[in-house]
């Protein structure tokens, strides 16, 4: 009997927690007694149905894969390979903020350049003054004060 095999990458796959174990297990290759460690181990977050049972996604599927490649071909120890998971989560969470950060400044630039263009902003100066000023500020320290206080 041929067995079928879905390829599925972790950045493409769905979030949709709708596998059951069984189903789970067996896209991934592996037996449903190791995903219930993984879950343990907090490899792999799975959802719950509502009489318990634990739910994949697609995404937990190639997360799953990952985590045997990593196990079986590389040689990386559960918890090596859990930092790992950690680490891709935090770059991934880093780099939506990044994008979010850009688009931000992005925006803020073509602001700026609409009143540059509408002539409000003389001098690319953004906070203009009515009239220069010619005040002369004196610092004068307590005395009977300790400085490095």
């Amino acid at each position: 009997m041929a067995e079928d095999y879905v390829v599925v990458s972790v950045e493409q796959a769905s979030d949709a927690k709708v596998l059951m174990i069984s189903v789970a297990a067996r896209m991934a290759g592996m037996h449903p007694q190791t995903l219930r460690q993984y879950d343990r181990m907090g490899l792999v977050q799975p959802g719950r149905a509502p009489g318990g049972g634990r739910r994949y996604s697609a995404r937990d599927v190639a997360l799953l894969r990952e985590v045997q490649r990593l196990s079986q071909d590389d040689g990386v120890n559960l918890a090596g390979i859990k930092r790992i998971i950690v680490l891709e989560q935090m770059v991934d969470e880093l780099q939506q903020r990044v994008a979010g950060l850009q688009a931000e400044l992005e925006a803020a630039y073509r602001r700026v350049a609409e009143l540059e263009a509408l002539g409000g902003l003389p001098r690319r100066d953004l906070v203009p003054t009515s009239r220069p000023s010619t005040a002369l500020v004196v610092w004068r320290p307590r005395r009977g004060t300790d400085p490095s206080a």
